[in-house]
């Protein structure tokens, strides 16, 4: 890969590990961070500026400005209600174009996609650049799940599937083949939270994440990290399944360690395609 890299920052850690892995292969770098969203060392010592969601035209002439040929997007985005939005007159016309499919996050973000690509920058997908993102198959550490928790993740793979079809969710939690939670609007990390009460008595539930149908690989792939396997361990569950060839393990030698030490199983499963 050649030219300037954008990073597009949401949250969490993955743009700070674009940005060192872009550096490591003498690439430049401009990260177009996203207020409320992206965390302000995400911004710390690089070339960067920083925007409102809804300033798509002003985002797209920073871009411009700094030199991108390549963008990436990277982190965690809450949705904003369009009255939280104020978006700009190109971020109404983006909306007036896509229509419905502004009301699904992958519909959503596949426009957007094609939107910066029509606009001449190059999308690329996070594991483009750190190779090690990818999930694989089987089991991560020293856990495995047992008969039991592979029942609860194939019927987790039959839920995601579902949600995925509508383009609502990843993820569900699944406890004894009984469906306490599927994720909606909130993400992940609150889907979790909001099963610890219901949680069964017996062995734990497990967390299943999968892609949707259709999904833009190149964004909003399933991730877990750190944060995810500690949520698990505080609501009581038992493991993690993610589909393996199409989510992303944010550090995993972390994540196998912190699951290890909490007793939680990480698999990388192989999902049948719809």
């Amino acid at each position: 890969m050649t030219g300037k890299l954008g990073i597009i920052a949401g949250g969490g850690d993955l743009p700070r590990r674009l940005t060192a892995a872009a550096r490591a292969q003498g690439r430049a770098v401009f990260v177009l961070a996203l207020e409320g969203h992206a965390e302000r060392a995400t911004a710390e010592g690089v070339d960067h500026a920083w925007i409102r969601l809804g300033q798509g035209g002003t985002g797209l002439d920073l871009l411009r400005q700094a030199g991108v040929a390549e963008l990436v997007m990277a982190g965690p985005v809450k949705r904003p209600s369009f009255g939280e939005l104020r978006p700009d007159w190109r971020t109404m016309q983006f909306f007036a174009k896509v229509g419905k499919r502004a009301f699904g996050d992958n519909g959503l973000l596949a426009a957007v996609v094609g939107e910066l690509e029509a606009e001449g920058f190059r999308v690329v997908s996070p594991d483009s650049l750190l190779v090690d993102l990818l999930a694989p198959a089987g089991a991560y550490g020293r856990h495995a799940p047992d008969a039991e928790a592979l029942a609860d993740i194939a019927r987790g793979v039959e839920v995601t599937r579902a949600l995925g079809a509508l383009d609502i969710g990843q993820a569900a939690i699944v406890q004894q083949g009984v469906v306490l939670g599927v994720e909606g609007a909130e993400g992940t990390a609150q889907l979790i939270e909001r099963c610890g009460p219901l949680k069964l008595a017996g062995v734990g539930g497990v967390l299943v994440k999968t892609c949707k149908p259709g999904q833009e690989w190149r964004v909003d792939l399933p991730t877990i990290g750190t944060v995810t396997v500690a949520a698990a361990a505080r609501a009581g569950l038992r493991g993690i399944a993610i589909e393996a060839g199409r989510s992303l393990v944010i550090d995993r030698a972390a994540v196998v360690a912190a699951a290890d030490a909490a007793g939680l199983f990480v698999v990388g499963i192989e999902a049948p395609q719809p």
